[in-house]
């Protein structure tokens, strides 16, 4: 699936929230700091969509543009 024009799936569902978490596909990676803020390796973005909106009363517009009815990937 795509997010922002980034190919992605999905790594994790959090109930709290609730939320998905989509990890990029493609090439583009974040610095990850150590405990102490040190930058150590290289990994690949994520993303935290939410699926409601912030009353919880319809669902949100990022979930909502991931398209996941219309998706095969």
């Amino acid at each position: 699936m795509y997010h922002q024009n980034v190919l992605c799936h999905v790594v994790e569902v959090l109930e709290d929230g609730p939320s998905i978490v989509l990890q990029s596909l493609e090439s583009m990676q974040n610095i990850q700091p150590n405990l102490h803020g040190d930058a150590t390796r290289r990994v690949p973005t994520t993303y935290t969509i939410p699926v409601l909106n912030h009353d919880k009363t319809e669902l949100h517009s990022d979930y909502l543009a991931l398209n996941l009815a219309e998706n095969d990937d």
